[in-house]
């Protein structure tokens, strides 16, 4: 299927720590009012499923598949991709892992987060991924970040020249930097010229206030959708039309002179 223009949605959720069954009732209400609007694509937080419960990630990695189940059977009844961060249980450990959930149900792709935020000490509870990711969807290439990776310009450049036309991000940024987010969310989506979709959590865990501002940018930089600090969700049109305009009017992706970016 071939879509000119399509809608994108932030699920912006105030995540319960440790909580699953009510952060799956969030999650699923807004989804399911998101696919009976026809969004095609929604993205949720980072660690949405349980937050970052660190001590009991084990027991909530159990537990990922069966939510993972729960995004497909939601993801088909509505033709609808959805993508959101939980823990993933290996033999070598546990990973923050973002999963895309194609339109059909089927899992289109999944990115282990790359770049663990030491500030908070996610290095002595997750392994770090080591790959970038670019996923191809019914909808077409979707590139896969998360949360710390935004402060990374090289994992998105990457991402673009991949093909991805657009990125989502979900995340657990605070509250007291939250205009970092800001400014990375729109600076991503410029040099690279595609579509951020950034899906922040609001509320409240430990001693950590988190920001909200979840966030859809346009290839130029245009801020489409941006939430405040409450749960909410947002909803733009996404236009494949005008990704290749902005691309054509400011060729800056071709015009790169690799060899002069070598250390």
């Amino acid at each position: 299927m071939t879509f000119e223009t399509l809608k994108a949605a932030y699920v912006q959720l105030d995540i319960r720590l440790g909580d699953m069954a009510a952060n799956l009732d969030s999650a699923r209400k807004d989804l399911e009012r998101l696919g009976g609007d026809g969004v095609k694509l929604a993205v949720l937080p980072e660690m949405w499923s349980c937050g970052f419960d660190n001590r009991n990630l084990a027991e909530h990695a159990r537990r990922t598949p069966e939510f993972l189940d729960t995004l497909s059977g939601i993801a088909g009844r509505y033709g609808m991709l959805i993508s959101g961060s939980m823990p993933e249980a290996t033999e070598e450990g546990i990973y923050n892992t973002l999963y895309l959930v194609d339109a059909d149900g089927s899992v289109a792709g999944t990115y282990r987060k790359v770049h663990l935020f030491t500030g908070t000490g996610e290095e002595r509870y997750f392994l770090a991924g080591d790959r970038s990711v670019v996923c191809d969807t019914s909808i077409g290439p979707i590139g896969l970040m998360i949360c710390y990776d935004l402060r990374f310009p090289e994992i998105c450049r990457v991402l673009a020249l991949k093909g991805a036309q657009i990125v989502v991000i979900p995340a657990q940024w605070p509250k007291i930097r939250v205009s970092r987010w800001d400014i990375l969310a729109q600076a991503r989506a410029t040099e690279n010229q595609l579509y951020v979709v950034g899906a922040n959590r609001c509320g409240r865990d430990y001693d950590y206030q988190y920001g909200g501002h979840s966030i859809i940018v346009d290839p130029s930089g245009e801020v489409l959708a941006w939430a405040g600090d409450e749960p909410a969700i947002g909803v733009a049109e996404i236009s494949f039309e005008r990704l290749e305009k902005v691309r054509n009017h400011m060729p800056s992706l071709r015009e790169r002179v690799p060899t002069a970016y070598e250390i």
